[in-house]
């Protein structure tokens, strides 16, 4: 019997195991961040990490750098991080040997701890203007690619470069969108190429903020309004963003590429800004980003690429105090720096289900804080609970074993794999699994820990998980994932 239950538990690791590979190649339609910090007032990454894992339905971010402090922040959360070359390190990349070196300190050290999925040669290249650079470019993608293969993180870790809109030299009507002459053969033909021979994404910075007027609000929007024709498809634009990624998906296909997936790497809107400018409010901002996350996520696609989702990074996490330029450039982000929403889009986890946000509470406010009592679609009473550390006494009862708040997620994951490990069924935390949603560290160990208590016979010490573990009074289940 101990060897069938060992054996079920390995074939779920595997199970697990090949998840997580599908989701190492990035997922169509989900949805990141980019994780600027150009501010002094920002939260520590560790307490982004966590935050992002445990309160929000993001599970990927873009860097705009290789920061030690905020790879090491992401280990073992599971979520798809994106680095970046800095423009200016590209022609460095010519020599494979400094590629090799780059690699090792900057990539090798966090994987496979740090779910790295991409690594981006530079931000709107092209747009420098700087020859160099730009010459550089692709070279510089296949020499960082050679590295990787090298490496055997290849298959793993892609390699991409964004785009801005200034690549285009015609984007109107988006049927007769075509790359700016020189650039089209010189450089973004060898780099489309290189996409296709590595499976790697386009990638593109759509700003319809930026291409937007006072009559065309409601259509960068994707509020009601009458639609845009293209003269030459007679197809209708119902919104910019789809008419912006059509005229991309044009210059691609004059180039022979239409079989390349196209990734929005950066698109936002302002909640605060100068008042010659259109739009710069929190409302329009949350009808951007909110309908922006409906639509790449819905499988309408555009006019031309219908039946399509597409990955796509918000930018940004955070308003950034210190950027330069107008005030929109500093009220981008989602998230004020002490992390509560400049305004609401369903990103957090407790607009998405009722059900996993009782789940969530359930496993995150233990301790000094609450959850609700009576679960129902739409908790209405939040009232608090005493949780006490295993070996203090509690009323007489059924009991339920839980991860305290502020556990350390890497300790958390070793619980799982310790109970997991020994044979327990863990079937209900695997894709599919009655428990499997949140799909996070936390809440996969607040039911590994919970089981393993039940079977050892509910005493305090089976609870104690390295001091991880808090006994609870009140019952965590919620629909069909019973503890």
């Amino acid at each position: 019997m101990e060897k069938s239950l060992a054996s079920l538990c390995a074939s779920m690791v595997t199970a697990l195991l090949l998840l997580e590979s599908a989701l190492i190649q990035g997922v169509e339609g989900a949805i990141g961040v980019n994780y600027g910090t150009v501010a002094n007032n920002l939260p520590p990454p560790a307490q982004v990490a966590h935050f992002l894992v445990e309160s929000t339905i993001i599970d990927r971010v873009r860097l705009f750098d290789t920061n030690t402090e905020i790879l090491e922040a992401f280990a073992h959360t599971g979520i798809a991080v994106t680095v970046t070359v800095p423009n200016d390190q590209i022609p460095h990349f010519a020599k494979l040997s400094n590629a090799q070196e780059w690699l090792k300190s900057n990539i090798q050290p966090y994987v496979p701890t740090t779910n790295i999925i991409r690594i981006l040669v530079g931000n709107e290249v092209l747009s420098t203007a700087n020859k160099l650079i730009i010459a550089s470019l692709v070279p510089a993608m296949r020499t960082l690619h050679t590295a990787l293969v090298g490496a055997s993180l290849d298959t793993k870790i892609k390699v991409s470069t964004p785009h801005s809109l200034g690549i285009l030299s015609t984007s109107s009507p988006p049927s007769t969108g075509k790359f700016r002459q020189g650039y089209d053969i010189h450089v973004l033909k060898p780099l489309l190429s290189f996409l296709r021979d590595t499976n790697s994404p386009f990638m593109i910075n759509p700003y319809p903020f930026f291409g937007c007027s006072e009559d065309t609000l409601d259509y960068a929007l994707f509020r009601a309004n009458s639609g845009v024709e293209d003269e030459n498809t007679k197809l209708v634009y119902t919104n910019m963003l789809d008419g912006q990624l059509d005229a991309v998906f044009s210059a691609m296909k004059l180039l022979g590429f239409t079989d390349i997936d196209i990734v929005i790497a950066e698109t936002g809107w302002p909640s605060n800004g100068d008042s010659s400018q259109v739009g710069v409010d929190a409302e329009s901002a949350a009808q951007y980003n909110g309908n922006l996350m409906k639509h790449v996520m819905s499988g309408a696609g555009t006019p031309l690429m219908p039946n399509r989702t597409f990955e796509t990074y918000i930018f940004a996490l955070f308003n950034e105090n210190l950027k330069p330029g107008p005030t929109c450039e500093r009220n981008f982000g989602l998230f004020r720096p002490d992390m509560t929403p400049v305004y609401n889009i369903g990103i957090l986890r407790s607009t998405v289900a009722a059900a996993a946000t009782y789940h969530h509470l359930t496993y995150l406010l233990i301790a000094s804080s609450s959850f609700p009592r009576n679960p129902t679609p739409e908790p209405p009473v939040v009232a608090p609970v005493s949780q006490e550390p295993a070996g203090a006494p509690l009323q007489q009862g059924k009991r339920w074993c839980l991860p305290k708040t502020g556990a350390d997620i890497e300790a958390l994951q070793r619980n799982i794999d310790y109970v997991c490990g020994m044979g327990m069924d863990c079937g209900p935390i695997v894709d599919g699994g009655e428990c499997f949603l949140p799909n996070t560290v936390r809440a996969h160990a607040a039911f590994a820990m919970n089981a393993y208590y039940q079977a050892m016979g509910r005493n305090d010490y089976d609870c104690d998980f390295q001091q991880t573990g808090a006994i609870s009074s009140l019952d965590p289940s919620y629909g069909n994932c019973k503890y």
